[in-house]
């Protein structure tokens, strides 16, 4: 049998389908992992408040990494057991400048997803999966002084997302300029999670800072873990695991990173990768 003890799984492009589901076929799986003795976890980018609970409750999933790493919880309590967010003095200005520009925003604070009132008209246009584009929607408080709120509550930020719009020419208006002024600021962890969005953090969390912290509550050995994914938000949790599994709709340098790359997601490539590697 293998040794694998903890599995960590993303969500989007990983273990939802296109459709944003999570196949019967993958639950089954899933389960019969827990009945090994292996604890499997949710792995993602998405806030608190954006994971599946109605499918987790058909699994035995107990803890989910959430916000690349800014904050992991027990899921039945939303008991947070790590968070490290990026404090007000650090985000205002950087929300200055981003609210200067035509672009979606999110700001996951304590779990939950927030996003300036008058940016809904981007989302609606957002070029992304309708299942993807419905959760954004549906899932965010609407602010109408994004900073001020921040500012005045003294609201801790986890994460942002960042969406950007097609221009006629399909590039992606102001995308570049953006990435250049986060990079430039030097304190965050910059990345992509799926279809050329823009996500950071404090610097310093990742998705793989968070797996070593849960490995170690969970006194699970790091060399033991095996994690699943598909973006850039992602590499860093694939070369934290013991073993890092990318997904065959995964772009070239992610499978190029990985250990191992298993099928897409609308395969149940999250399924094949357990019965491989964890359940052989």
């Amino acid at each position: 049998m293998s040794n694998i003890k903890l599995i960590a799984l993303d969500l989007d492009g990983t273990l939802f389908t296109t459709q944003g589901t999570i196949s019967s076929h993958t639950i089954d799986v899933l389960n019969r992992a827990k009945d090994a003795g292996i604890e499997v976890i949710i792995s993602t980018g998405r806030p608190f408040c954006g994971l599946p609970f109605e499918q987790i409750s058909q699994t035995s999933i107990r803890y989910a990494i959430t916000a690349n790493g800014a904050a992991v919880y027990e899921i039945a309590e939303k008991n947070c057991l790590f968070e490290n967010p990026m404090n007000p003095e650090m985000t205002i200005p950087i929300l200055n400048y981003l609210l200067s520009k035509d672009i979606h925003m999110d700001a996951f604070i304590h779990g939950d997803g927030f996003s300036p009132s008058d940016r809904l008209s981007i989302a609606q246009e957002l070029i992304i999966p309708d299942s993807l584009k419905k959760y954004i929607i549906n899932t965010r408080t609407r602010v109408d002084d994004f900073a001020g709120f921040i500012q005045k509550n003294r609201l801790p930020i986890q994460k942002m997302t960042l969406n950007f719009s097609a221009l006629p020419d399909g590039t992606l208006k102001d995308r570049e300029d953006v990435k250049k002024y986060l990079l430039s600021t030097r304190i965050l962890t910059v990345v992509s999670g799926g279809y050329h969005n823009l996500e950071f953090t404090k610097a310093g969390v990742t998705k793989g800072t968070a797996l070593t912290q849960l490995a170690e509550k969970l006194q699970i050995p790091i060399a033991q873990t095996m994690a699943v994914g598909d973006t850039e938000n992602d590499l860093s949790i694939l070369k934290a695991a013991g073993l890092g599994v990318a997904m065959g709709n995964a772009p070239a340098d992610i499978k190029a990173a990985a250990d191992a790359v298993t099928c897409s997601n609308d395969e149940d490539g999250v399924a094949f990768a357990i019965e491989k590697y964890a359940l052989s």
